[in-house]
C-alpha cells in the first residue's frame, strides 16, 4: 500500500487513544514508534518526487496557457491585417490548446494535492512521533519508579520475616527457660528431707558438741563479742537454774 493511499489512517490515527487501551503501552509504543519512523521515511523519501511532479505539471499547464494566449494575439493581428483565414488557424489552434490545458490544470491541481497530503503527513507524522516520545520517557519514569516501589516493599516483607523469626525466637527462648525453672523445681521436690536429728546425734556421737561450743566460746571472745566463760561454767549455772542436778559421767 503506497503512502498517499494511507493518507486516510495516518491522518485519522489517534495514538493517545490507542496507547490508552493498550495492556503495556510501553511495549505498544515502541511497536508505534518504529512504524511512524518508517512512515515518516516513506513521506520523506516520497515528497520530494510529488513536489518535482507538482512543479513540472504546474509548468505544463502555464506553458500551455501562454500558447492560449499566443496564439489568441495571433488571430487579432490577422484579422486587423485583414486576412480571416489565417485567423481561423490561429483560432483553432488556441482551442485545441485550451482543450489540452484543462487536462494539464487537471494534472496539476492533483500534483499539488498529492504535494499538500504529503505536508500534511509529514507533519502529523512528526507530532506523533513526539507525542509518543514524551509518553515513552514518561512510561519508562513510571516503570522505574513502580519497580523501585516492588523492591522497597519487598525488602519491607524480608524486614517483616526478619523481625517475626526474631519474636518466634524470643518466644522459643522464653518457653525453653520455662522448661528448665519448673525442671528444677521439679528437682527440689524430689530430693530427700535433710534430717536434723541424724546430723546432730553423728556431731554428739564424735563428741565435738563441747568442743564446738567451747571454740566458738573463744572466737566470740577473740572478737569482742561476749566474755570467753567455760562452757562448764555456763552448764552448771543452766543446772542451777533449772533446780537439777548434774548428770554422771
Amino acid at each position: 500500500m503506497g503512502i498517499l493511499s494511507r493518507f486516510k489512517n495516518i491522518m485519522s490515527a489517534n495514538i493517545n487513544a490507542v496507547l490508552d487501551r493498550m495492556e503495556d503501552p510501553a511495549k505498544m509504543i515502541d511497536q508505534t514508534l518504529r512504524q511512524l519512523a518508517n512512515d515518516l521515511a516513506a513521506v520523506k523519501k516520497e515528497t520530494a518526487g510529488i513536489m518535482a511532479e507538482e512543479s513540472r505539471t504546474r509548468r505544463e499547464a502555464d506553458a500551455n496557457q501562454a500558447e492560449v494566449n499566443k496564439n489568441m494575439d495571433m488571430a487579432r493581428k490577422a484579422l486587423q491585417a485583414g486576412n480571416e483565414d489565417h485567423a481561423r488557424v490561429f483560432l483553432n489552434k488556441k482551442n485545441e490548446l485550451e482543450a489540452t490545458g484543462v487536462e494539464l490544470q487537471k494534472l496539476a491541481e492533483a500534483a499539488q494535492q498529492n504535494a499538500v497530503q504529503m505536508r500534511q503527513m509529514h507533519d502529523k507524522l512528526v507530532r506523533d512521533i513526539n507525542a509518543l516520545r514524551s509518553r515513552q520517557a514518561t512510561i519508562k519514569s513510571n516503570l522505574a519508579v513502580a519497580k523501585a516501589t516492588e523492591r522497597v516493599n519487598q525488602s519491607g516483607a524480608a524486614g517483616s520475616r526478619a523481625e517475626g523469626a526474631l519474636q518466634a525466637f524470643s518466644r522459643f527462648e522464653a518457653q525453653a527457660q520455662e522448661r528448665l525453672d519448673r525442671a528444677r523445681a521439679l528437682g527440689q521436690l524430689n530430693e530427700v528431707p535433710k534430717d536434723e536429728a541424724a546430723a546432730l546425734a553423728d556431731l554428739y556421737k564424735n563428741g565435738g558438741g563441747a568442743a564446738l561450743d567451747d571454740e566458738l566460746a573463744a572466737l566470740k571472745a577473740e572478737m569482742g563479742l561476749a566474755p570467753a566463760v567455760p562452757v562448764e561454767d555456763e552448764i552448771a549455772a543452766l543446772y542451777a537454774e533449772l533446780d537439777a542436778e548434774p548428770i554422771p559421767n
